[in-house]
């Protein structure tokens, strides 16, 4: 059986740039997935990133790696802060971060993760078997998919999760029923207005938020003290989830998951506010109290918390942007001996602050280790601040 120092599972941006630091500095390691799939096949066609293009970048160990010096290169519009970025932009310039910094990308899935008695014994999807001292599970945020319980049960050709759709022109004619009203409900019910749909949202929330358009004008000082600027969005406690990662390790473990949850809640970006308020039925304030199969679709039945009558609506199909939750026992490929030695809290692996879990060499980024370092690990932004600490540690570990 072969050997390596690190394997790295996932190829998105933060898979990708722990890869791109272990390549730079000449680790022994084999990295595994399809880079950028998540954002190749999870998302609309069309859509742009509610993230600003300056916190958009992909981690190299050497400059010359950003975005912005992509869109330079190839003379596409780009601005750090007030131009969104096109999903298709982001798409291309990080299969070209692939192809430059992590060339030799095993673009298979791995199947299984064990423990073994000389390391971390893992299985690819072609059969082979190899040994890593260490396992870097960089797994993207579709393993997460939250979907109301409400729903179970409901045929996935009538509900699914905003995940499973990339190409919304099969849904053209038809009545559809986002329910959510974050970026990804958004950007959905717009999009799938643009497809030809009759695009409805569906709310708890009383109203649905939009970012404030740019300014067009360098920010004063009392702005910025008041709401300084970070690659979350403006604000101090923002800033602080991006300059101070490892200080959220020492609030209480029963507060981080709800601070995590509530950090930055529902809002969208500006731009796509006049396409939605002008295409998109909106119902805000009601919660589902009841749905139903009916004929070919779904009858649901929405509730008012002021007692109003219920509101019925019918819908050929509802896609359920409501967002992702970590949970290690959804990560398939980890064997359920080694998912049962994790400690966990609210499902989340319990990182240490090297991102190491308690079972030694297994070691968690993105979105499962938000609860261990804040909202930061929730975004594309936390892959520097990510990719360079557990760099540091993997090549020191390994010699």
């Amino acid at each position: 059986m072969t050997e390596c120092d690190t394997a790295v599972i996932g190829a998105g941006p933060y898979g990708l740039s722990v890869a791109a630091h272990l390549q730079g500095r000449g680790a022994d390691f084999r990295a595994f997935g399809r880079p950028l799939d998540t954002w190749r096949t999870a998302m609309p066609q069309g859509m742009y990133l509610k993230s600003d293009g300056f916190a958009s970048n992909l981690s190299a160990p050497e400059p010359g790696a950003t975005l912005a010096e992509f869109c330079l290169e190839r003379d596409l519009p780009y601005h750090p802060t007030d131009l969104p970025v096109p999903l298709e932009t982001f798409v291309a310039y990080g299969l070209d971060f692939q192809r430059r910094y992590v060339p030799d990308l095993e673009q298979q899935d791995v199947a299984s993760v064990a423990r073994d008695g000389r390391g971390i014994r893992l299985g690819l999807a072609d059969g082979e078997e190899f040994r890593s001292k260490q396992v870097v599970v960089a797994a993207g945020i579709t393993h997460f998919a939250s979907v109301p319980r409400i729903f179970d049960g409901i045929s996935p050709d009538l509900v699914s999760h905003s995940s499973a759709h990339h190409d919304l022109s099969r849904f053209r004619g038809q009545e559809v029923t986002v329910v959510g009203a974050g970026a990804s409900a958004v950007n959905l019910a717009v999009w799938l207005a643009r497809a030809g749909a009759h695009s409805r949202l569906v709310a708890r929330a009383g109203s649905v938020h939009f970012s404030s358009p740019p300014a067009g004008r360098r920010r004063t000082v009392v702005d910025t003290l008041r709401r300084p600027a970070s690659g979350l969005g403006p604000g101090w406690r923002s800033r602080a989830s991006c300059d101070a990662p490892d200080l959220f390790r020492l609030v209480p473990a029963r507060w981080r998951t709800e601070i995590v949850r509530r950090h930055l809640g529902p809002s969208s970006a500006w731009h796509l506010k006049e396409a939605f308020e002008s295409s998109v039925e909106v119902i805000t304030g009601r919660s589902i109290q009841r749905v139903d199969v009916a004929g070919d679709g779904t009858r649901m039945v929405l509730a008012s918390p002021q007692g109003d009558p219920p509101l019925t609506v019918e819908s050929d199909h509802v896609i359920c942007a409501t967002g992702y939750q970590p949970d290690v026992q959804r990560l398939g490929f980890l064997d359920p001996d080694l998912r049962a030695g994790l400690r966990t809290v609210a499902r989340a692996p319990v990182l240490s602050h090297r991102f190491e879990s308690s079972v030694p060499g297994l070691y968690f980024l993105g979105l499962s280790a938000a609860a261990t370092f804040g909202p930061l690990m929730r975004f594309m932004h936390g892959d520097e601040f990510a990719a360079r600490r557990i760099t540091q540690d993997l090549v020191r570990c390994a010699a």
